[in-house]
């Protein structure tokens, strides 16, 4: 079920296959938010799911007078989706739906065990690759918990792709009964 995309993400990460994971990543609050709302299009079930389960993560106060500051909103992180799904760049301010930001760059995590992460300047925020994608897993496991007793949620989620071993399919020619 869903939980085979997010191992896929956590493997990924262990063996440092980056764009792997972070591709999933970002598709996940759509396939979330498509379960739970297939009435709504893409970009508001995607910001509502993003919304309700990542952005206390991406939003703090910051300053002497502890001003709210959001990060990465749930517009700017669809347009992220967009931007990188559908171009393969992390440059956002083409996206019809972003907000606040102009880009996102994200960095491997530092050899010394530190963190490079939720830094901004200007309109371009700084994300760890590894803490973006564990938080998209924690989020999910969150969202999972919530809707575990929603029957239809989790009859739909029983539909979700699957990767079948090798000669899964009966009737199907395999390689050894090809002429």
């Amino acid at each position: 079920m869903i939980d085979r995309y997010l191992d896929s993400i956590i493997k990924s990460l262990e063996s440092k296959n980056w764009y792997a994971a972070l591709f999933i990543a970002l598709a996940i609050p759509d396939i979330c938010g498509a379960l739970e709302h297939p009435d709504k299009n893409s970009p508001v079930r995607y910001v509502n799911w993003y919304n309700k389960y990542m952005l206390p993560k991406y939003s703090s106060t910051i300053g002497p007078l502890h001003e709210p500051h959001v990060f990465l909103s749930g517009d700017d992180c669809y347009a992220l989706r967009c931007s990188l799904l559908h171009e393969g760049t992390g440059d956002i301010e083409k996206q019809k739906i972003s907000r606040i930001l102009k880009s996102v760059r994200f960095n491997e995590p530092p050899d010394n065990g530190g963190m490079l992460h939720l830094n901004q300047r200007n309109s371009v925020l700084q994300l760890q690759v590894d803490i973006f994608c564990n938080d998209i897993v924690n989020a999910t496991h969150q969202w999972l918990s919530d809707v575990q007793g929603n029957v239809s949620i989790q009859a739909i989620i029983q539909l979700l792709l699957e990767i079948h071993p090798a000669f899964y399919f009966p009737g199907f020619i395999g390689p050894s009964e090809r002429s």
